[in-house]
């Protein structure tokens, strides 16, 4: 990626650290920038950046989530290539010492190099089904999974899996062992362009378990890590804002001062970011202090992930509404921010993220 002289230097997003501990990120936020666009480039970042950063549920939760802001904050893609790797690093650290499924033993529950490119493959998708299956004290995946994004690319990664009982279970899988094939994906979109996903299949291909049926869905870590993906899509977001003031500046230099509307939308996204920033920062802490370590941190997690989206499309529409179709014809860096954050935020469910939490909150589950 071509950096002219005097671009800035990329800034890292702060909820909750000191200054001086986010200028530590510098580095990876300049490798970060000079890696957009370079998949095998982003994976090496990925690799790095899990060697620093610490897992959550132990003591430096915020700090993980403005490791995932501040990359997204530099390039969206770059962000949603690290996330799924910091993920598998967390489940495989939680899934030490867990029953394995049975019939299996749980042995090499690690499932390979962890110093690989991993990812993480838990979706399903209508006709398309994996399963594991027990032989000789151990797993078989046979079956097909969507969804896979850079699936080729990666070393190895935890997928879950339906069992003979009925019940899913995650695993941890070589993906270069014999029987893993790769769909070429039928990626047409428009935003994260460099990160397809597509349907990676499995034929008898071993797999080491990583916790018993449903481990993988109960344990708190399953809402941290999906509070980890909104933080990522809070940097996308500051991303977008630190745009929009820097064109605004450049405007007022021009001698076009921002109008009403401009500063009161800015002002809209100032104070919506600043309330994010803390809501993360509380929430983090309550995960570090073991609030959150039971089911209700799935009903957090659907609060974060819910103020999170809604306010980066309201962001979003803010800015688009004040800058008109120019940057989006014109100006390559902001046309692909704002597809890649578009793109990356309907991994959000909206209202029937919002239903499943209603029914929670029906049960008692809330905080008011």
């Amino acid at each position: 990626m071509n950096r002219t002289p005097d671009s800035p230097r990329p800034a890292a997003v702060r909820i909750s650290s000191a200054p001086e501990q986010l200028a530590g990120l510098t580095p990876l936020l300049e490798a970060a920038r000079a890696a957009a666009g370079d998949v095998p480039a982003l994976l090496e970042l990925a690799k790095a950046a899990a060697a620093a950063a610490p897992l959550p549920g132990g003591g430096r939760t915020a700090y993980l989530w403005e490791i995932l802001a501040s990359v997204t904050a530099v390039d969206v893609a770059a962000g949603r290539a690290l996330e799924p790797h910091l993920d598998a690093s967390a489940i495989l650290a939680q899934a030490a010492g867990q029953p394995a499924p049975d019939g299996g033993d749980g042995q090499d529950r690690a499932g390979g190099d962890p110093d690989g490119a991993w990812g993480v493959f838990a979706a399903e998708a209508p006709g398309l089904r994996l399963e594991a299956k027990p032989a000789d004290g151990c797993f078989l995946l046979h079956g097909a999974k969507p969804w896979c994004s850079l699936a080729a690319q990666l070393d190895h990664a935890v997928v879950t899996a339906h069992l003979e009982d009925g019940g899913r279970a995650a695993f941890a899988v070589d993906l270069h062992a014999h029987g893993v094939s790769f769909e070429d994906p039928q990626w047409t979109s428009r935003g994260l362009r460099e990160i397809p996903s597509g349907t990676v299949h499995f034929d008898a291909v071993p797999a080491a378990p990583l916790g018993d049926a449903g481990w993988y869905y109960r344990r708190p870590g399953f809402a941290w890590g999906g509070m980890g993906v909104a933080a990522c899509w809070l940097g996308g977001a500051v991303a977008v804002a630190r745009g929009f003031t820097a064109s605004l500046l450049k405007a007022a230099d021009g001698g076009r001062a921002p109008d009403q509307l401009a500063l009161a939308h800015l002002g809209e996204i100032d104070r919506t970011l600043t309330a994010l920033t803390g809501y993360l920062a509380r929430t983090a802490g309550r995960i570090d202090a073991g609030e959150l370590s039971d089911t209700g941190a799935w009903s957090e997690a659907l609060r974060v992930r819910g103020a999170v989206a809604t306010a980066v499309e309201r962001i979003q529409t803010l800015v688009s509404q004040n800058l008109g179709p120019g940057p989006l014809a014109f100006d390559d860096a902001y046309g692909k921010r704002m597809a890649d954050l578009s793109l990356y935020l309907r991994q959000h469910h909206a209202m029937r993220d919002d239903a499943q939490l209603g029914a929670l909150t029906l049960k008692g589950d809330h905080p008011w």
